[in-house]
């Protein structure tokens, strides 16, 4: 069974880009994973204070309701994020909890000293967006924000569902298509998952291709 944490960025409970996430949870859920769902605006989480005590052994020294939250994306084979646009980046909330993740990046390239560039992924991630404007850059700087964050935990960007246009809180309400392409990707996301699963559990190609008639 595959395992996704799904997180909340919007500085909002009802907000599109929840709305969104929630759909594609419950694609992934009917699809046949486990999701475990993290709402930032709930958490204790401070910003990065750059003290590098990160630079002993990889861990970040500062004791708050991250290390829950990286010890549940360090356990998935799915990330779903999902956050709204401010500045043509994501939300305070977001970032913040991006910025603590910099003790991961430590681990990964400092102390293990892993060349950039060559590592392998093991995660897949959906990122959802919404953003009030129709500008043609409005999700570019999200979006370089989002792939050095995969980065750092192996993930690779599976799948980005973009949408303008959205701004008060019941937009997307209007959108029943955003909504149905949310679920089918997080249905979607959570069947690739399974079927990476299950070809890695397979004792070799014979008999894969067995299988495959």
């Amino acid at each position: 069974m595959a395992h996704i944490t799904a997180i909340y960025g919007s500085p909002r409970r009802q907000g599109n880009t929840t709305r969104l996430l929630k759909q594609a949870v419950a694609g992934a859920r009917d699809g046949g994973a486990t999701v475990h769902e993290i709402v930032l605006r709930d958490l204790k989480i401070s910003p990065c204070l750059e003290i590098y005590g990160c630079t002993r052994d990889g861990n970040c020294v500062i004791q708050d309701d991250f290390q829950l939250v990286r010890e549940k994306l360090l356990a998935s084979q799915g990330i779903m994020l999902a956050s709204p646009i401010f500045f043509y980046t994501v939300s305070a909330h977001t970032k913040i909890f991006m910025d603590r993740c910099q003790s991961m990046w430590v681990k990964k390239y400092w102390i293990d000293g892993l060349s950039f560039g060559q590592w392998v992924p093991t995660r897949k991630g959906l990122f959802i967006s919404a953003g009030a404007t129709h500008g043609k850059k409005l999700f570019d700087g999200a979006l370089l924000t989002i792939r050095y964050f995969f980065d750092v935990i192996d993930t690779s960007l599976w799948k980005a569902l973009l949408y303008r246009g959205l701004d008060f809180e019941k937009d997307v309400l209007d959108k029943p298509a955003y909504l149905q392409e949310a679920y089918q990707a997080g249905q979607a996301m959570a069947r690739a998952l399974t079927d990476e699963h299950d070809e890695k559990d397979l004792p070799g190609d014979t008999t894969f291709r067995a299988k495959k008639g």
